[in-house]
């Protein structure tokens, strides 16, 4: 009996330690140690392993498992936090950027009316607000990038939750199972230390007492001892076995459950942190992007490639010259302000003039040709009067070295007057030189070089009133005004580019002039019917002004392109992940469009394919293009999370162009 409790004891107290047996590592489900394992994995760098091993007995002990699903639950915390953050900054920039942008429209639209400054300042300014609606769309980039990240942060928190209740289910039951084995073994041992306690006291107590009463009846000595020690057999037998179900248990939990419960946590744990970091170094890196575009933006380098034709922000506002400007549009006047008047003087009628004073009141000197009063006296005199008494040549019979400079500019200067060009006698002319005459002693005043004048009011916007608008109203409108249910300016933009434009790098990403922009808006505001871009010299060679131009025209449009009423439909088929379901659902949307938003979209997107054709010369690929499109044909809605779907329903229309239309 000595000996059998001397077991029990030993038993109960390796139950209760229940070591994990020296030089025995257990196995996962590969077959492979859990040790070499842990080792090969990425958790391992979640911590690192002392030389006592302090952290991983305290990963292998009871309290492992629950003190890995805490710090789960604040990296997940953690996730989640700067998630909302990374939304809110996305929103407050897309919101900064689209305010820049109205900013901007309405700017320049505001510095192409005639009552503010054209010419040179007006093109440098265009140019500043050109700077500006770059940053803007450096804004919206940086924006849309942050969304994408607080979408992908949000999915790993949300993924990384549900694996850590899993495992809490999972890793806590197992435990929880142990620990109520090894209370039945604690039960089932102070049942046995009791009946083994009484039957010893039976076995050696006092004899005298011959009998004892039971239920039955009296029992002797003899009787009690051997039913105590019947009862403590088997009480011995149920604690042996509790015994032995803990020690199994507690083997299963340590060998194999909690190392796969500590090692699937501590993989969350990582992933987790590991998401949360690279999150966290790719928003430093936007940062530094939008710090370094918007740099480039305001100070392009010298010798970047693509940046030759773009000046810094101090640059432009250094150049404007006020009295440049001053000159120029004082000088647009020149054609209004007609010729100088001739000297002021006093002429009486010839029926109250005094007939016994041939001079004139004002005398003038015989030696100037140019100045002689007896011209003006003849002709004032009427054809009696006799020409031979009027002192010097005849007007007919004056050489040109006595007319001199002036009669030269006031020639060049009155030949471009009809009106006046059949005054002027010609060499063969035998008309009375009275008539000639004061032509040629008009006075005149020398006039700038045709060229001067064409380089000081290049930089003005052409002065054309919009007789016939294009710009800001429906294509309903144009439809029933014109007659054409493709706006004459569209097709032109498209015909400019598919000549001159296919394989320009970056067309419709790269800004155009803005100062051209406003100068073919005005010419097509005026009469579209007059434009023919075949030719480059329509367009001033800058084809990347046209793309604008386009752009511009489907910005101003009151309904966008794809119109307001089906612009939910549209976010709604480009959720779905099927190509072909996608397809069909666009193809039916899109053929539920009034005609005249469905001919010019099918014309624009047939021309969008063909530039996408060309994308290894131009860089403009289906995406890119898809990109600068989105919301120009679809607008801009209220939640900046349709931004990316807007793009993927434009990219969409372009992979699927023939499909959706017909090519003829």
């Amino acid at each position: 009996m000595d000996d059998r409790q001397s077991f029990d004891r030993s038993s109960a107290e390796a139950a209760q330690s229940m070591p994990v047996p020296e030089g025995h590592s257990p196995h996962n489900a590969n077959g492979a140690s859990f040790e070499s394992d842990r080792a090969q994995q990425p958790h391992s760098n979640v911590f690192k392993n002392d030389g006592s091993g302090s952290v991983e007995a305290v990963l292998q002990s009871d309290i492992g498992v629950n003190t890995l699903l805490t710090r789960l639950k604040q990296s997940v915390a953690s996730a989640r936090e700067f998630a909302a953050f990374l939304k809110k900054r996305s929103t407050l920039e897309e919101e900064h950027a689209q305010g820049l942008k109205k900013l901007c429209r309405g700017s320049h639209e505001s510095s192409c009316r005639p009552d503010n400054r054209q010419g040179g300042y007006a093109q440098h300014y265009n140019e500043v607000i050109g700077i500006h609606d770059r940053l803007a769309d450096n804004g919206v980039q940086f924006a849309l990038s942050l969304h994408q990240m607080h979408e992908d942060l949000h999915d790993l928190a949300s993924n990384v939750e549900r694996g850590r209740k899993q495992w809490k289910q999972t890793g806590l039951s197992a435990e929880k199972r142990v620990q109520d084995s090894e209370a039945l073994m604690e039960k089932a041992k102070a049942k046995y230390d009791s009946l083994a306690e009484d039957y010893d006291r039976a076995r050696t107590g006092d004899k005298q007492s011959g009998r004892v009463f039971g239920l039955k009846g009296p029992k002797s000595a003899a009787q009690h001892e051997e039913d105590l020690n019947r009862k403590m057999q088997a009480a011995d037998s149920d604690y042996a076995s509790k015994v032995q179900i803990a020690r199994n248990q507690r083997q299963e939990l340590v060998s194999t459950q909690r190392p796969q419960a500590v090692k699937a946590i501590l993989d969350l744990i990582n992933e987790c942190d590991s998401g949360l970091t690279l999150q966290l170094q790719k928003f430093a890196s936007f940062n530094e992007k939008l710090l370094l575009s918007n740099g480039l933006c305001v100070s392009p380098l010298s010798g970047h490639n693509n940046e030759q034709s773009r000046r810094s922000l101090r640059d432009i506002v250094f150049q404007i010259d006020n009295v440049q400007d001053l000159n120029s549009y004082i000088l647009s006047f020149t054609t209004q302000a007609g010729q100088r008047p001739t000297e002021v003087k006093y002429q009486p009628h010839p029926s109250i003039a005094p007939t016994q004073q041939p001079n004139p009141t004002y005398p003038r000197s015989q030696t100037d040709f140019s100045s002689q009063p007896n011209s003006s006296e003849a002709f004032l005199q009427g054809p009696n009067s006799n020409n031979a008494q009027i002192p010097g040549p005849p007007l007919d019979q004056h050489p040109a070295s006595d007319i001199g400079p002036p009669q030269n500019v006031g020639q060049q200067h009155h030949r471009g007057s009809p009106r006046e060009q059949n005054f002027l006698p010609d060499g063969g002319s035998t008309g009375p030189p009275q008539m000639a005459h004061p032509q040629i002693l008009s006075p005149s005043y020398p006039q700038p070089p045709a060229s001067t004048l064409a380089s000081a009011s290049e930089p003005a916007l052409p002065d054309l009133p919009p007789l016939r608008p294009v710009f800001g109203l429906s294509l309903d409108d144009l439809l029933r005004r014109d007659g054409s249910a493709i706006p004459l300016v569209v097709y032109q933009c498209l015909l400019a580019v598919d000549l001159f434009g296919l394989d320009v790098e970056g067309i419709y990403r790269l800004s155009g002039s803005a100062m051209h922009v406003s100068k073919l808006r005005a010419i097509f505001d005026n009469d579209s019917s007059q434009v023919d871009f075949r030719n480059p010299e329509s367009f001033y060679h800058d084809v990347n002004s046209v793309a604008g131009l386009l752009k511009q025209f489907f910005r101003d449009l009151p309904n966008p392109l794809l119109t307001h009423e089906h612009f939910q439909e549209f976010i709604e088929a480009a959720h779905i992940d099927d190509d072909v379901v996608r397809r069909d659902s666009l193809h039916a949307i899109v053929n539920s469009l009034p005609d005249p938003n469905y001919a010019t979209l099918r014309a624009l997107t047939l021309h969008l394919h063909r530039v996408q054709e060309h994308s290894g010369a131009n860089r403009m690929n289906a995406g890119n293009l898809a990109i600068c499109f989105g919301p120009t044909l679809m607008g801009t809605g209220s939640n900046i999370a349709d931004a990316g779907w807007q793009v993927r329903v434009i990219e969409t229309i372009l992979h699927n162009t023939y499909q959706i239309f017909d090519d003829d």
